[in-house]
């Protein structure tokens, strides 16, 4: 082929045809996607909310926060937690979410195996001892965490969270968002129930 010589450029209708295509195929890859995820949530019971978190089967980010004064619970500190089966709760007054989820956590109190703790985050304390006040206070010990740091430390994505530690230290169960009724009933208690058991 000679320098002058130039391969034929591909037709203008080809390239249209091509840029034309391509919403369509990443549509198609969207609706796929999709499909799967409700397959998997309808058939095999599949929590598509559910955030896989780095932290499970690793020990417990160490806690020393200041408590929630007018709660008469105890600061959360790694005291509150040494050697007990906990559930620690990240919540706060403002948060809609948190609110839907307490009856849950009231209803999780009563559960003699189980040390129910709470991290009051970016809050208000008088706005979180009336959210208490009004609802119930199922914590054995609050801390504070006007900046976020501890959340940070925890890994917190939003709130509500809820972590399940070992008697060891050792975070085995991380719910992301409210626990409900088919939460509590699916996931935590068999995840209670064999962390106790362990």
């Amino acid at each position: 082929m000679k320098d002058t010589e130039r391969a034929p450029a591909p037709s203008r209708g080809k390239s249209r045809y091509i840029l034309a295509l391509l919403p369509l195929l990443a549509f198609a890859g969207f609706a796929a996607i999709a499909a799967k995820m409700l397959y998997e949530q309808d058939v095999n019971g599949l929590d598509v909310s559910a955030i896989p978190s780095a932290l499970i089967n690793t020990k417990a980010p160490s806690l020393s926060l200041p408590p929630l004064e007018g709660a008469n619970v105890p600061a959360l500190n790694d005291a509150a937690i040494k050697g007990k089966l906990t559930l620690v709760n990240v919540f706060a007054s403002w948060c809609v979410p948190c609110r839907q989820e307490h009856p849950m956590l009231k209803e999780l109190a009563k559960d003699e195996r189980l040390n129910i703790v709470g991290i009051n985050y970016k809050d208000k304390s008088d706005n979180a001892l009336r959210f208490l006040g009004e609802l119930g206070n199922p914590y054995a010990a609050i801390g504070i965490d006007p900046n976020g740091k501890a959340a940070i430390d925890w890994g917190v994505y939003g709130i509500p969270e809820t972590y399940l530690v070992g008697k060891d230290g050792t975070i085995v169960y991380k719910k992301v968002g409210p626990i409900d009724a088919a939460t509590y009933e699916r996931d935590m208690i068999p995840a209670i129930e064999k962390a106790a058991a362990d």
